[in-house]
């Protein structure tokens, strides 16, 4: 029972870490440099890290829509 649950923490603790590195990558950060202290902090410490950015990432991205620009040949 112990060997079952060990398992099962360590996926659910890989699988959030995965879920906030591909989620680092993809933001829009307001100042670019802090994408790669969070993934920094996030390789190094995975737990801490990834429990930190999913607390805090609301304060650094951009959450204003994407403004596309047209290309005039």
């Amino acid at each position: 029972m112990d060997s079952i649950l060990a398992i099962g923490f360590l996926f659910f603790v890989l699988a959030i870490w995965f879920w906030t590195i591909i989620d680092i990558t993809r933001s829009r950060f307001i100042n670019p440099t802090m994408r790669t202290i969070w993934l920094i902090a996030v390789l190094l410490f995975p737990v801490l890290g990834s429990i930190l950015y999913q607390l805090l990432k609301n304060k650094f991205i951009n959450k204003e829509p994407r403004k596309f620009q047209l290309r005039r040949s």
